[in-house]
């Protein structure tokens, strides 16, 4: 709405007694704060309906008003605009007589929109008023017949579906009671029931991330399953700015911004479960993309003993994670379960008579009995700082979500030195990696031996669907290629069945090598020794790899080689 006939209507409001000067005040404030059309927050505080505020303006303006729902248009009349034109100025054709063509618009004062559709057309123009919802719904239906029929299927699909837009306490005290009531006025319009039919259908796929990817001609969407992504069924591209708003909405974003990158999250309830989605918004040449993480708390279970990990890095890993003091590093690809091993060690040493905090950004699971930390870097808050504070807080254990620079890896360090179990993650594709990722930050190899007590290293792995597999013998090559032992003699093959959706695979299991940090490996440590001689003595120590975790899988039936080939690089490499 432009700032003329925004300033129009709260002169003609408040000229006509019925907008009050604290009604006009809260109304703009709670304008500023949603970014949502000032007609329909005044329509939502109950303050004038809708048809009342299209009588007032019309009235005031001159300009009769229209309603679209009930006009039926020729669609010789629609094409004399072209689309991109309507969508660009929210104008619409509606009809045609002689010179004059009737123009159905948004901003009825908006000069510089009339004067370019009189050059457009040759005609004379002439402005009728409508309401923004039920002109977007007749530019969709008019110039996209299909995309709206594809549009009312969606909706007839998902009418009767429970899902329940809930808000965390810290943010709903936040928020006045005429902001929550805007943010869930609209909970009938078309873009809400297809935005809760995206996340729902996610949901049911046992989906881990959404991609929302604006195209040139269609707005993608992707859903990650079991670590791979699958196209899901695309949307017009006509409802990619609503969808995206409605998203950013529900995270209490900023709508207005589309330039610059926003994060944001929220929580919905489905059939009696709640899920938390943590979003992320980035420009790209077609529009905004979102991706949302999918953080389904009965989905994920926090027991080192059901991660899937093979007995002999497990009961290292349990070993190690008792010591009092020392540094645990998880390590691997986004996506790979890294926060999972983390609360699942948590869980594993956590003890009532133990001060245990955590630094997170975000927190992803509460967990009872833990102090959780949500890393806040708008106001100063940073990994590195709740560190400092953390060690004025006398604890015995301490998790940092992530290790992302020099300063907080120092800290933990030391932190780990002077007596405190310091738990994190770091980037690297390998455990011996770790060791080279730190030395390039710039750590002394001294204080990695005197801290470091393993590096894990893991991945997800997916599990082949046991309804379908195929069994095939091992061919000879095969293997001498992966050193299968003698003893088995099958390997499994996936097929594809409606159980698994055509996939093969269905869950997914975790890979794992543990490097302790034995007093050879610190010798080589100290030496600053290349990570493939420190991955040599590891194995020669007893170190199985993710390669060899992966092949001992597929031989079991767990998974399948192929598999195994895609998320797992040769020893010998």
């Amino acid at each position: 709405m432009s700032s003329s006939l925004k300033e129009k209507m709260l002169e003609v409001l408040t000229k006509s007694n019925l907008l009050t000067t604290e009604q006009l005040t809260e109304a703009l404030a709670a304008q500023k704060k949603t970014g949502l059309r000032l007609s329909d927050v005044l329509t939502t505080l109950g303050y004038i309906s809708k048809r009342d505020l299209m009588v007032v303006l019309s009235q005031s303006l001159s300009i009769p008003p229209i309603n679209l729902e009930k006009t039926k248009i020729n669609p010789e009349v629609i094409q004399v605009i072209p689309k991109a034109i309507a969508v660009k100025y929210q104008a619409l054709p509606v009809s045609k007589i002689g010179a004059v063509l009737t123009v159905a618009m948004v901003d009825p004062l908006n000069i510089l929109a009339i004067d370019e559709l009189k050059a457009l057309t040759n005609y004379q123009v002439k402005v009728a008023i409508a309401d923004e919802r039920e002109l977007r719904a007749a530019i969709e239906k008019c110039y996209d017949p299909a995309a709206s029929e594809q549009i009312r299927d969606i909706i007839d699909n998902v009418k009767d579906m429970q899902l329940e837009v809930l808000e965390a306490k810290d943010e709903a005290d936040k928020k006045p009671e005429n902001l929550k009531q805007i943010l869930s006025s609209v909970e009938d319009a078309p873009v809400v029931k297809v935005t809760n039919m995206l996340l729902a259908e996610a949901i049911r796929n046992r989906t881990s991330d959404i991609l929302i990817e604006p195209q040139e001609k269609a707005l993608r969407v992707r859903f990650r399953v079991d670590g791979i992504l699958k196209d899901a069924p695309s949307l017009p591209k006509s409802m990619q700015d609503a969808i995206v708003s409605r998203i950013k909405v529900m995270s209490t974003l900023n709508i207005a911004e589309r330039r610059l990158p926003q994060d944001g999250r929220f929580k919905i309830k489905l059939a009696d479960r709640e899920i938390d989605f943590r979003v992320s918004t980035m420009p790209t040449s077609h529009g905004e993309k979102v991706a949302l993480r999918v953080l389904d708390k009965v989905a994920v279970v926090l027991d080192l003993d059901k991660l899937g990990i093979e007995a002999e890095p497990l009961e290292k890993m349990k070993k190690l994670a008792m010591e009092p003091n020392g540094m645990i590093l998880i390590c691997g690809p986004t996506g790979h379960g890294k926060s999972t091993t983390l609360y699942s060690i948590l869980k594993y040493v956590d003890d009532p008579e133990k001060n245990v905090v955590t630094a997170e950004d975000p927190v992803e699971y509460q967990l009872e009995g833990i102090n959780q930390v949500n890393i806040n870097t708008d106001v100063g808050l940073t990994f590195s700082g709740a560190l400092r504070s953390f060690l004025r807080q006398d604890p015995d254990v301490i998790m940092v979500g992530e290790i992302r620079d020099l300063e907080t890896l120092d800290i933990g360090i030391k932190a780990a030195l002077t007596g405190h179990l310091v738990l994190s993650t770091l980037h690297a594709t390998e455990s011996a990696g770790a060791v080279t990722r730190m030395v390039n930050m710039g750590v002394e190899p001294f204080l990695i031996t005197s801290s470091v007590l393993m590096v894990c290293a893991q991945r997800l792995i997916r599990k082949i669907c046991q309804v379908c597999k195929d069994p095939h013998p091992i061919i000879p090559e095969v293997r001498a290629k992966f050193k299968i032992p003698d003893v088995y003699d099958t390997i499994y093959h996936s097929k594809g069945c409606d159980k698994c959706n055509m996939s093969g695979y269905r869950g997914r299991s975790g890979l794992c090598e543990v490097l302790a940090f034995t007093p050879e490996i610190r010798d080589l440590v100290m030496q600053k020794a290349h990570e493939s001689l420190i991955k040599k003595k590891a194995r020669e120590q007893g170190m199985s790899t993710m390669r060899e975790n992966g092949v001992t899988k597929a031989v079991s039936g767990l998974t399948t080689l192929e598999e195994v080939t895609r998320l797992t690089v040769a020893d010998d490499q």
